[in-house]
């Protein structure tokens, strides 16, 4: 997505249903890069170096954990800042935008990832928020100055 500001003034917002089903997708496809994150470290140590029980060795079980998250993380700031949608976003026809109609910025996106945290922790009050919202924007929408629109898979 180029950074020309788009007109989102009658864009319609997706509601909780088609957030949460968008969520779920990228999910499943997370924590499938997230193994596979995990494969790549674990079988060379395991292999080549003998450490099969990761338990055993802290500083590396630490080390993996932290390019595990690094991945997960990096997913969703990824394709927020390049392009506007998650894969499940696309598949659920929802877009990202900056509350201006521009691309998210990479600053947008790590404090939209870090409110979801929040929001999640909260027992999903963060999401439910959508619910009586006027904009159908939850805690996170609010925080990192972004919304999510409904968008036509044929433009996008």
């Amino acid at each position: 997505m180029n950074d020309i500001a788009h007109n989102l003034e009658n864009a319609a917002e997706p509601g909780l249903f088609r957030r949460l089903a968008a969520l779920l997708y990228d999910s499943v496809l997370v924590a499938a890069l997230m193994a596979a994150a995990f494969t790549l470290v674990y079988l060379p140590l395991a292999i080549v170096f003998g450490m099969e029980n990761i338990q055993d060795y802290p500083l590396y079980k630490a080390a993996i954990t932290t390019w595990m998250f690094a991945v997960g993380i990096g997913f969703h700031l990824w394709f927020w800042t390049h392009g506007g949608q998650t894969l499940g976003m696309r598949a659920w026809r929802i877009m990202l935008f900056s509350s201006d109609g521009r691309s998210p910025s990479l600053k947008q996106a790590v404090i939209r990832y870090a409110v979801a945290i929040v929001s999640l922790a909260a027992l999903g009050l963060g999401f439910l928020w959508i619910l009586i919202d006027p904009q159908k924007r939850a805690w996170h929408d609010i925080a990192s100055g972004t919304r999510l629109v409904l968008v036509d898979p044929n433009k996008t």
